[in-house]
């Protein structure tokens, strides 16, 4: 009730008493061994959305406060003069209404910037639910990827956040397949998913891309950002699994689109694997480079 009581926009409030509501019925639909293999990162998400949300409810209470009591204020000055119509007093009265639409109209856009950062909570989510994760590795399938791009591409073209992407591919999966069997491949593959699991950070956005390859959507990060991790986590693989992986970087630029953006990345991989495999590339823009000869690790 303490949101409505503080007069909240309705779709700021609904939209958190939903991802409040969907916390809270998780427990009883997730199936027990499922739960098991995946509560660890979905607490982990759940306690970063909820920081989030308390930061954006904390934002909007704050700013709606402070116009409630300018208003009010302008208001009792509107009652006062209505029973006498001095011009000085009038011109004034005009001055604070002017000066009262400049913070409501930056009011109305930080209520827009809330909900569409509530949405993008509440998105993160959503890659819990059965029709956003595969099957075999637990991790967010490529519906769920699909969803996040589109995500962060709003936030971009309307705030103008930075976003990077990474795609690993398992080196020689097909000979791993071949000498060990299918279910030893499966049992790679998991392993990887669960070590690279563990590596993101909360916000980041793990996704089985397809086969053998994975891809990490990383908000708020530049690309020497995204090059630093995951030369880190190449390094990673090496030295705890029996197994290499080669990875391709790329940066959300303007312009761009998912599509554009995932063939760049794509470009970045192939480039890795031609040139030895066991190597993360990157895309600038307008070249493709391993990250080793430009970034610090």
């Amino acid at each position: 009730m303490e949101f409505w009581n503080l007069s909240l926009p309705a779709p700021v409030a609904l939209a958190v008493v939903a991802t409040l509501g969907y916390l809270l019925g998780r427990r009883g639909t997730v199936p027990e061994n499922d739960l098991v293999t995946r509560s660890r990162r979905e607490l982990r998400r759940a306690k970063s959305v909820a920081r989030e949300l308390e930061k954006i409810a904390w934002m909007v209470r704050r700013n709606l406060a402070r116009h409630h009591t300018s208003l009010s204020r302008f208001k009792q000055r509107v009652g006062q003069l209505s029973h006498r119509q001095q011009e000085a007093a009038w011109r004034d009265l005009c001055r604070e209404a002017s000066e009262i639409l400049t913070p409501t109209l930056r009011l109305a856009t930080q209520i827009a910037s809330a909900y569409d950062q509530i949405r993008q909570q509440t998105n993160h989510l959503m890659t819990f639910t059965d029709v956003r994760t595969d099957p075999l590795t637990g991790i967010s399938n490529r519906r769920a990827f699909d969803d996040s791009m589109a995500s962060q591409f709003a936030m971009m073209n309307r705030y103008g956040t930075q976003f990077s992407v990474a795609i690993f591919d398992i080196d020689h999966f097909k000979q791993v397949n071949d000498e060990r069997g299918h279910l030893q491949g499966d049992q790679i593959l998991q392993r990887l998913a669960r070590l690279l699991d563990e590596s993101v950070r909360e916000t980041d956005v793990l996704a089985r891309y397809g086969g053998e390859e994975f891809v990490v959507v990383m908000p708020q990060t530049g690309l020497e950002g995204a090059c630093i991790f995951s030369e880190r986590l190449r390094a990673k693989v090496e030295h705890e699994m029996e197994i290499t992986v080669s990875g391709g970087i790329a940066e959300a630029l303007d312009g761009d689109t998912p599509e554009t953006l995932m063939a760049r990345a794509d470009t970045a991989l192939y480039s890795a694997k031609g040139s030895g495999r066991n190597s993360v590339h990157r895309h600038s823009g307008e070249q493709v480079e391993s990250v080793l000869e430009v970034a610090p690790v």
